[in-house]
């Protein structure tokens, strides 16, 4: 039986991850819009025998898979964050949906340019007013879903502050968290958005100047700048799921907090991501008076946000002498 003392140093990993995310509604909302304007344009386009329709429809429904997966990443990370069977909670998985966003924005654009590639080489009569009314209603659904999922929420909202501290372990939960799961759903909007932007330029060009090779070259374009959002979001969010080094300014501040004695010397650090904007650190210290891990945690100013720090602490015995 464990004695009251081991049963207080205790604690979970659950970092926040338990609490519903803002970005988790939001995605939902614009799933339910993406999904219905996917229907009314496949059942219009079979109905009416529009390519430009039943094309658009399926577009839709490409991306209402993908806003689909960020929406699962948050109810399974909410639903998991007390699973101890992960070590430190369930944070990567918003990095890993955000990462799948990224690979999917890569398919579409090479869709992009496959399909552009084709109609360069076989152009095809585009009915412009139809197709003009397609792009427009699209563009006004995306521009409602970026305002829902909006954008000044990316860089993070704040989580309530907690510290637990343990022998070996330290815990403090005042942090920003950048949600890349959320910014993932809303580059799949922007884009749709963006797409159909240029759809409308290429088309209302067509129409009016006989240009039809703007078509497909407006494609191409649309497809290079999709290409460049999803290099971004997988560059992010891969740091996370490969657990690269934290920032360089973060380690310098830890360091010169931990060797503020003037004796003490940092000798090994790693830094890493629990999740995104979530650090956890592992300290290794070489002194001639080591004292407790719990003196040197204490040296870590809580602002730095870190949630999970492990010091080991090394004796460096003063050089021995060989008396003759």
């Amino acid at each position: 039986m464990r004695s009251n003392t081991s049963t207080n140093w205790q604690h979970d990993h659950t970092f926040g991850q338990d609490r519903r995310m803002p970005g988790e509604r939001r995605t939902m909302i614009v799933i339910a819009i993406t999904a219905t304007m996917m229907v009314v344009e496949i059942t219009t386009g079979v109905l009416f025998g529009s390519m430009a329709l039943l094309a658009d429809g399926l577009h839709m429904a490409s991306h209402t898979v993908a806003l689909a997966i960020s929406y699962f990443a948050y109810v399974y990370a909410r639903r998991h964050a007390r699973d101890d069977r992960y070590n430190f909670g369930t944070g990567k998985v918003n990095s890993l949906a955000g990462f799948t966003g990224a690979v999917l924005l890569a398919v579409f654009a090479l869709m992009m340019v496959a399909e552009s590639v084709d109609r360069f080489i076989h152009p095809i009569p585009i009915q412009f007013n139809q197709a003009i009314f397609v792009a427009v209603v699209g563009l006004l659904v995306n521009a409602a879903s970026a305002l829902i999922l909006g954008v000044h929420d990316h860089s993070g909202h704040e989580h309530s502050a907690h510290d637990h501290s343990e022998h070996g372990h330290s815990h403090d939960h005042s942090h920003s968290h950048e949600d890349h799961n959320l910014r993932s759903a809303y580059l799949h909007v922007i884009a749709d958005a963006m797409t159909s932007v240029l759809a409308i330029f290429a088309l209302l060009t067509g129409k009016y100047f006989g240009a039809i090779w703007m078509d497909p070259a407006m494609g191409i374009v649309g497809a290079v700048l999709v290409a460049n959002w999803s290099l971004g979001l997988a560059r992010i969010s891969s740091r996370v799921l490969l657990d690269r080094q934290g920032p360089e300014q973060l380690r310098a501040k830890i360091t010169e907090a931990v060797q503020s004695d003037g004796s003490t010397v940092v000798s090994d650090l790693h830094l890493w991501a629990v999740g995104p904007g979530v650090y956890a650190a592992i300290v290794a210290v070489v002194t001639p008076s080591p004292r407790l891990p719990l003196e040197y945690k204490s040296r870590i100013p809580a602002q730095l946000g870190l949630v999970h720090v492990t010091v080991e602490v090394n004796l460096d015995p003063p050089p021995t002498t060989n008396e003759t």
